[in-house]
């Protein structure tokens, strides 16, 4: 969701009673999960969790897809995602048939990307997790995707974003704020990243953060900013189009924060129009017809039509109507900032690692 206007925000302040109830609501699970009224899961096993206290796009796909870069070429790892707005139900382990409408468009995502690794989804982690580790037994760590509000598994790992023009600790309770959870909560974190930064971003500008988020003395921190790829076409990844100044482009965008990516383009090509919509939105042939209509009536012959790799799982069904169109997708990863991305990489290799260790002294102990 975008409630960045100042329309919107002035109507937001009024629905503070709406927010307080609501937080009070999310104290009180807290605090029953605290005093383990609610019963919580602690797998023997290598769990990461990735996640934020806010609705919207910190950058947890991004993320997940950085993390699967950096662990897969040493450990056997899967994802296990909620699989919002999938027409399945229950648990769901990725095939080469599976579809977005089967387990949803971010764990799609990954299964395109990456297919030799396990993509599965189901509602309920502590139910999904002994079913993948049942189906795939040589599973050395699993992350969980946007999992940290969801308190019936205690990972090993908690890695928790917050986007830097709406960091956690200035935020509030929905639909006031866009919190979903307290702020307090960012303590059950072991890494927190402050993601979408100014690839400018100053020591000054950083120092000044981490004293707003008031870390524990177990936390580290780091910045990211966005890198984007180049654009691919969306059935043939060989074929690039390297964005100029001379391009018109149309947006077509469903996604929870399309403001960076939008800046991006102003600055990128000659001009560019836009079709947005609802995140998670599933496309019909009308949309299909009105993006054509669109991008016709855009002059000029450098054009073309650019969407995310999100929004891109959900239009592959429709390969006999895009196939000859120029619809190319604009790849995003996370640029970790002030050379830190080799930390924070041996964080998490350490974790995993930790828990082969740890294994292997058991069994050596069982043996004798």
């Amino acid at each position: 969701m975008n409630f960045n206007t100042i329309f919107l925000k002035s109507f937001r302040v009024l629905l503070l009673p709406i927010a307080l109830l609501y937080g009070w609501v999310i104290k009180i699970r807290n605090i029953f999960y605290d005093k383990n009224w609610f019963a919580s899961s602690q797998f023997h096993f290598p769990v990461i969790a990735i996640g934020n206290l806010a609705v919207g796009g910190t950058g947890k796909s991004p993320m997940i897809e950085y993390l699967l870069g950096v662990l897969h070429p040493a450990f056997r790892i899967a994802t296990l995602s909620r699989g919002y707005k999938r027409k399945t139900k229950g648990y769901v382990l990725a095939k080469s048939t599976t579809t977005a409408l089967e387990i949803g468009d971010e764990p799609m995502q990954f299964h395109l990307k990456f297919p030799e690794i396990p993509v599965a989804v189901c509602e309920e982690r502590l139910v999904g997790i002994p079913y993948l580790l049942q189906d795939v037994p040589d599973l050395q760590a699993i992350l969980l995707d946007d999992a940290f509000q969801h308190r019936d598994v205690v990972p090993g790992l908690n890695i928790l974003l917050t986007e830097y023009v709406n960091l956690y600790a200035q935020d509030y309770f929905l639909p006031t704020g866009d919190l979903r959870d307290e702020r307090k909560s960012a303590n059950r974190a072991q890494i927190i990243v402050v993601t979408k930064c100014p690839e400018s971003l100053s020591a000054e500008d950083k120092h000044q953060v981490i004293r707003q988020l008031h870390l524990l003395p177990h936390q580290r921190i780091f910045f990211t900013a966005i890198a984007y790829g180049t654009p691919y076409h969306i059935f043939n990844t060989a074929d690039e189009w390297h964005l100029t100044q001379r391009d018109e482009v149309l947006l077509v965008c469903g996604i929870a924060n399309p403001a960076p990516l939008k800046a991006y383009l102003l600055d990128k090509v000659h001009a560019y129009s836009q079709l947005d919509y609802a995140d998670h939105h599933i496309f019909s042939i009308d949309d299909l017809n009105d993006i054509q209509d669109q991008f016709d009536a855009i002059p000029g012959r450098d054009k073309l039509i650019l969407t995310t790799e999100k929004d891109a799982v959900r239009l592959l069904k429709f390969q006999q109507q895009l196939n000859k169109v120029p619809l190319y997708v604009l790849p995003i990863q996370h640029y970790f900032l002030f050379g830190e991305g080799i930390f924070f990489n041996q964080l998490v290799t350490d974790f995993v690692k930790g828990f082969q260790t740890k294994q292997i002294h058991e069994e050596t102990k069982e043996q004798k």
